[in-house]
């Protein structure tokens, strides 16, 4: 099988492992678990992803219109700020909304009674809580524009509200749940009994490897026994396609400055792994050595330490160290491990650099390519 370059290669059998946990956890914790589009979109493999859940998160009228038409079920919505002009669309592809300010509430909340199918709204709040170290991912930083707070509600909830949308949470552990429930409850527990769902929105990375699925499947059922009333709704994201793939790359170019060694790839960090430096993390190589980013300064060439570059003119667009087996020259493939979630959807076409593939390795070693792309859709993106 040969897997062209550059290429995002999504793998079957890894998703089916993360959506048989999924289900699991859902049946046994009595919860609704739905995929929350921001992380991980592609409406190719839907077809795998309705085996195993019935709903999704959209925070955006495109994201709606893509559950309705290619999923097949009305969304959850949440967004910061509802545009008028696409509410009324919204309404039909949605199940769900989740206003984020009572000002969004009192703008659009009569609106929702006149669409022809019945939406649930509910009102996103702010815990103050979030064990969030990136301070670029966290939702309950001081002066957040997510949600509303206790003390803005007031005692008798505002007319149709019938959930609270809850998101302070990314890649957390089911431990850091538990410490978040303990503040939703303190701050907002008179509302609790009042209400039909809480949705807890994303960040339970229950897929991660060193994840406590029992201790949360327990937390859950035991929210749902204080609050027998509460639909439950977790909306994770990077837990669905957590290690089910990676990006594959090519070596262009060897370069060496002041003692530093740079593979220069078909890729880049800056377009095509956003996450790597908004994060930052250091993604995993198959067949190399994480190192310390610095390692590759003054780095032995015996070592076959390298840093690895992307291909486009931005200085930044770069990581290292990795040590590989053995040299590398132009022609040899770099594997990224984990490049499925918070990729395909946060790419760009910045220099007009080659977009990879995106291909599915099917259960039964078919190697499917879902979208090849090329000068057109650069171009197609300008006017």
């Amino acid at each position: 099988m040969q897997v062209p370059s550059p290429c995002y290669v999504m793998e079957e059998v890894l998703l089916r492992r993360n959506l048989a946990l999924i289900s699991r956890v859902a049946r046994e914790s009595g919860a609704e678990i739905i995929l929350a589009f921001k992380a991980f979109a592609l409406w190719k493999s839907f077809p795998i992803f309705r085996e195993y859940i019935n709903s999704v998160t959209a925070s955006s009228i495109h994201e709606a219109r893509l559950a309705y038409e290619e999923f097949g079920s009305r969304a959850h919505a949440f967004s910061p700020a509802y545009i008028d002009s696409e509410f009324d669309d919204m309404m039909r592809y949605c199940s769900h909304i989740s206003f984020n300010s009572l000002s969004q509430y009192n703008r659009f909340y009569e609106r929702t009674k006149q669409s022809p199918q019945s939406v649930s709204c509910g009102i996103r709040i702010n815990p103050e809580y979030s064990e969030i170290e990136t301070e670029l991912y966290n939702p309950c930083a001081p002066g957040s524009r997510f949600g509303v707070t206790a003390d803005l509600l007031p005692d008798e909830l505002p007319q149709g509200i019938e959930g609270f949308h809850c998101h302070c949470h990314c890649e957390s552990s089911s431990f850091a749940l538990e410490n978040t429930l303990v503040h939703i409850e303190q701050k907002f527990g008179k509302w609790l009994n009042r209400i039909k769902w809480l949705n807890l929105g994303g960040g339970h990375l229950m897929t991660r490897k060193d994840y406590d699925v029992e201790h949360l499947i327990g937390l859950l059922k035991g929210l749902k026994q204080r609050y027998p009333n509460l639909h439950i709704i977790l909306e994770p994201g990077s837990a669905f396609a957590w290690q089910t793939g990676s990006l594959v790359s090519t070596v262009v170019d060897v370069v060496e400055s002041r003692g530093i060694r740079t593979a220069v790839l078909d890729v880049s960090f800056t377009c095509h792994m956003p996450d790597c430096l908004e994060m930052p993390y250091q993604p995993a190589v198959i067949g190399a050595e994480t190192l310390d980013p610095d390692a590759v300064k003054g780095a032995p060439f015996e070592q076959n330490i390298y840093r690895l570059g992307g291909n486009s003119c931005l200085s930044g667009d770069y990581m290292g160290s990795w040590k590989f087996e053995r040299p590398l020259s132009v022609g040899d493939r770099v594997v990224f491990k984990d490049m499925i979630h918070y990729t395909t959807v946060k790419t760009n076409m910045f220099n007009g650099i080659s977009h990879p593939s995106i291909a599915m390795l099917h259960a039964d070693g078919r190697l499917e390519m879902y979208k090849v792309f090329g000068y057109e859709d650069y171009r197609d993106r300008m006017c």
